[in-house]
């Protein structure tokens, strides 16, 4: 029977913390072989949220554990507890297997866990999380690494995909799939958060480009090109790439190209409309054009996308 802990103190987010305890506290009633040893372990009694919680043990007890989960931070712009941060480290270095979930990447990576390799955690905080931990090679698309004796998950749900991949690295892909079933959720979902990430403009204001970029926008049916958006913006193209890079962090193409992604997206969600006239009214051309760009900007076909965020208004049995 292997123990997981799940270290907690002030401040952690609750559904990571709740997620954990569903996967790993009890199992499906097909499976037979010894379950999880799981413990809760902190420095005395803690707030989560609004709720009150009363750890098994101390944070000492983490280095006992064969899996630590540190559940997502609640607030990245606070250092962790430093006897969270050193319990973590302990426990890593006794030879347990560390993961956290969402912004609990943060307390890895104070622990220096992280250093010289690849991450993730929430896409709203990977660029804090790069910023502040440069050794850490974070990657803001991903569902979750693997790194075998660490491993970070990206926001919320994806917490439940790298608690999914632990239970099929210890007991198999049966007994996830099992658990999956029992949770009502998918085994295991197809691309990374990237189909997640909004996808802003830039806030209206004083800056050179706050007449071009809605100009843009409504023709991106047309084949618009940089000569094009330097004209309507009466300056050359140098100047206009300079300007892109500024205001929006991105070039004049690769704007243009996330904004026909972002266009794409939402005729996907809230119409009917085939790839083909998709690809037509965002300016893409073609529909393998738009299935190219498409995925490998979001990480899944367009179809999957559609599957995945339209909502038909009506409800499905889930057989028991």
């Amino acid at each position: 029977m292997k123990t997981v802990a799940l270290a907690v103190t002030d401040g952690m987010l609750h559904f990571e913390l709740s997620l954990a305890l569903e996967v790993f506290g009890s199992p499906p009633v097909s499976v037979t072989r010894p379950w999880y040893r799981l413990l809760v372990c902190g420095p005395g009694p803690v707030q989560v949220g609004r709720f009150r919680l009363e750890p098994d043990h101390g944070l000492d007890h983490l280095r006992h554990a064969d899996t630590v989960i540190v559940p997502g931070w609640a607030d990245v712009d606070e250092d962790p507890p430093g006897d969270l941060v050193d319990a973590v480290r302990a426990a890593h270095d006794a030879g347990a297997r560390i993961a956290s979930l969402c912004t609990g990447a943060f307390v890895l990576a104070r622990a220096g866990l992280l250093d010289g390799l690849r991450a993730t955690t929430h896409w709203a905080h990977t660029q804090i999380l790069a910023e502040r931990h440069p050794l850490v090679e974070v990657d803001p698309d991903v569902l979750y690494v693997d790194n075998g004796s660490v491993l970070t998950s990206a926001g919320k749900a994806a917490a439940m995909d790298l608690c999914l991949h632990l239970v099929r690295l210890d007991h198999g892909s049966s007994t996830a799939n099992a658990v999956a079933r029992r949770l009502v959720v998918p085994p295991h979902r197809d691309g990374g958060q990237a189909q997640f990430v909004t996808s802003p403009m830039p806030p209206p204001g004083n800056h050179p480009l706050a007449d071009l970029l809605p100009w843009a926008i409504e023709r991106l049916d047309q084949p618009l090109t940089v000569e094009d958006l330097a004209r309507q913006a009466r300056m050359s193209s140098r100047h206009l790439g300079r300007h892109f890079r500024q205001v929006t962090g991105t070039t004049p193409l690769q704007w243009l190209l996330n904004q026909r992604i972002r266009r794409a997206q939402e005729l996907l969600e809230t119409t009917d409309q085939g790839i083909d006239l998709i690809a037509e009214t965002t300016g893409m051309g073609t529909s393998t054009t738009l299935r190219r760009h498409f995925h490998r900007s979001v990480g899944v076909p367009p179809d999957t996308y559609r599957r995945t965020f339209r909502s038909h208004g009506r409800s499905e049995h889930v057989p028991g």
